[in-house]
């Protein structure tokens, strides 16, 4: 808790009293300042790697995974960066026990993971991984306002390694992620398509794929693709909240295998996002297929739907997208399982990944084109009941591309492939393709009354791109035609209001209120006048101080208290200890929830302290009432008659604490 002088009275009380003027000081909590890195203090004994920021249940919350190489207890330490001090944590910093486990034999050590909650909104915070003596490099993250408008960033397949160069696969990733988080600071959350890595199992891709220290500063939603899912990596490295591990979510229908699995959802501010493990989409298999995951959304929509505005959901394997991959079977079969209910339950956007390639669909209802009419490229979509809008983005780190296939005879709708009548080069579900075999990513902001939906290059055909570098696909961008940054495609997507006239309001965040004291009108000086003789043993005085006038509007109910402790009463040279003062709290007038704090006696009747150290006047407790109360006090003062003859004063500082 930090003081700092409280406003003065009005008029001409200047905060002085009892026999001299006092010094008085209100507490605030503060939590401000920008993110902060800084090596571990101590040498490590404990190699701790991998470390990345995930997304929490919700804007509150954020999770951290890491690798360790030794089996020890670990922990998140989190504070607000403005409270480091020459970049050490504060001795109070908040912990959070982490648990994990063995790695797999390929990947070695050992995993931890730590759910951070309690954050508060527009805070700069600092954190690190490990145990006294052994903590990680310092890292930083920023939360913003917890209601309204924000943007999240989208990138499909960054692959690592499937280039067949590692390290130009991780530049080009690297330089999505400078690139889209440059032009997007405030961007709230990094979302996944799938196959992070190329081989599941593979330490140096995943090595690659974690080396940005952007994936320390933003949470990562993670979603299992199939490059990730034959192993447990995938699980050790990206921990998710609200996520379902059990049978029907894993492709074989056993998550004690050596694969990947599970669905989760989070509500992040007006977003309920659904991730699904798509991996699994045949009972065949072992496990649930694309029933399991139908009932796991009907159940988080029927449960939470109602808790957010829009509903996004989020899976690896595209079921309307451009390349080859549109024609597989296994999302033909996809594509006839999962329409239908997302129609039903009203779910806004569908994010895609898998066949490296961009489109964005037509609005799609149960399957079908919702409106013929609906027109290639329309800049603003108006999805009736059961709109949704298919979303497939193509390479974040340009480690392989595919090229968008044509369509064939295979039918109009449905499962099929057929051509758009409006546009016979697109499959008839697409609004939108493109393949440059360039790096893009897909920007979503989230509005109050629209989605809006952009495709962006984070490239050109120039280096890093590792598919054109290796030779394995030609390039014809030019910077000069379409630089980085610019916009491949873009779709404001209008909610639907049906019939009826749908009222909104933003209401504001009410003023905080305030809390703070002044002592009510004329601050005097407590002149307790001459001491009287009682019986040669001891001399009294007894007065009242000034009345301390408290006044608390704060929204937060938060508890207060008002204490004080007086100085040696010195006159000249000649000085009798405070602790000869004592006192009786009184309320003059009640509100703010005030309550009196007890009597302290003066110390010549129980040798004690009396007000030589702080005393408590008044307090009140979490959630009391806004108002104003006034505050007094009885004095009473016990000299010994050892005490030379002089006018004597002394200083009553006054202390106001509040969370």
């Amino acid at each position: 808790m930090r003081s700092r002088p409280s406003s003065q009275a009005s008029g001409p009380a200047r905060r002085r009293m009892a026999s001299g003027a006092a010094a008085a000081f209100l507490g605030v909590a503060v939590a401000l300042g920008n993110g902060l890195a800084t090596p571990a203090a101590a040498a490590e004994s404990t190699t701790l790697s991998g470390i990345i920021l995930g997304v929490g249940a919700n804007e509150s919350q954020r999770t951290v995974t890491w690798y360790s190489s030794a089996d020890t207890a670990q922990q998140v330490q989190l504070v607000p960066t403005a409270q480091l001090v020459n970049g050490a944590f504060p001795a109070d910093a908040t912990r959070f026990d982490a648990v994990g486990g063995v790695n797999i034999a390929t990947s070695g050590g050992y995993n931890r993971h730590a759910t951070v909650t309690g954050l508060k909104e527009h805070t700069a915070y600092s954190y690190r991984v490990g145990s006294e003596g052994n903590w990680s490099t310092t890292y930083a993250f920023k939360t913003q306002d917890f209601e309204g408008d924000y943007d999240f960033l989208f990138y499909g397949d960054p692959q690592i390694g499937s280039s067949g160069n590692t390290a130009k696969d991780q530049a080009g990733w690297q330089d999505t992620l400078d690139v889209s988080l440059g032009a997007n600071p405030d961007a709230e959350l990094l979302v996944s398509g799938g196959d992070q890595v190329e081989s599941a199992n593979t330490e140096s891709h995943w090595n690659a794929f974690l080396a940005p220290d952007k994936l320390r500063q933003y949470p990562w939603a993670a979603t299992i693709g199939n490059h990730d899912v034959g192993g447990k990596a995938y699980e050790q490295h990206l921990y998710t909240p609200n996520t379902d591990r059990t049978a029907p979510y894993y492709s074989n229908g056993n998550p004690a295998s050596n694969t990947s699995g599970g669905d989760y959802w989070y509500i992040y501010k007006d977003v309920l996002f659904i991730d699904l493990n798509s991996n699994s989409y045949a009972t065949s298999q072992g496990g649930g297929g694309d029933a399991a995951h139908v009932d796991y959304v009907s159940d988080v929509i029927s449960k939470h739907g109602s808790e957010a505005k829009w509903k996004v959901l989020v899976y690896h394997h595209a079921i309307y997208s451009p390349a080859s991959h549109a024609k597989d079977s296994d999302n033909k079969v996809r594509r006839t399982d999962f329409p239908t209910t997302f129609s039903k339950l009203g779910v806004d956007l569908v994010l895609q990944g898998h066949d490296h390639s961009y489109s964005r669909s037509y609005l799609i209802k149960n399957g079908q084109k919702e409106n013929p009419d609906e027109q290639p490229g329309a800049a603003d979509v108006y999805p009736g009941p059961g709109g949704v809008l298919y979303v497939t983005s193509n390479s974040a780190s340009g480690s392989k591309y595919y090229d968008i296939t044509k369509p064939d005879s295979s039918g109009t709708s449905g499962a099929g492939n057929g051509a758009d009548p409006l546009n016979p080069d697109s499959y008839w579900y697409n609004s939108v393709q493109n393949q440059e075999h360039v790096r893009s990513y897909v920007k979503v902001g989230v509005r109050k009354d629209r989605l809006v939906v952009e495709n962006l290059r984070s490239g050109t055909c120039e280096a890093p791109n590792a598919s054109v570098e290796l030779g394995q696909v030609s390039c014809t961008n030019t910077a000069e035609g379409k630089p980085v940054g610019s916009v491949v495609d873009k779709v404001t997507v209008h909610p639907y209001h049906g019939d009826s006239q749908d009222l909104q309001v933003d209401v504001p965040d009410a003023p905080p209120g305030e809390f703070g004291w002044t002592i009510d009108g004329y601050n005097g000086l407590v002149d307790l006048g001459t001491a009287k003789d009682h019986d040669g043993e001891y001399f009294q005085a007894a007065g009242q101080i000034n009345p301390i006038l408290v006044s608390d509007s704060r929204r937060s109910q938060a508890p207060w208290s008002v204490s004080a402790g007086v100085s040696d009463f010195k006159d000249a040279d000649k000085t009798f200890s405070g602790a000869y003062l004592g006192w009786t709290p009184n309320l003059l007038q009640a509100g703010a929830g005030a309550k009196a704090s007890g009597s302290v006696a003066s110390g010549y009747d129980d040798n004690g302290q009396g007000l030589s150290v702080s005393r408590g006047l008044a307090w009140a407790e979490q959630g009391h009432a806004k108002g104003n109360a006034k505050l007094g006090a009885d004095l009473d003062l016990k000299i010994p008659d050892s005490v030379n003859k002089g006018t004597y004063r002394a200083t009553l500082t006054l202390t106001a604490l509040s969370s």
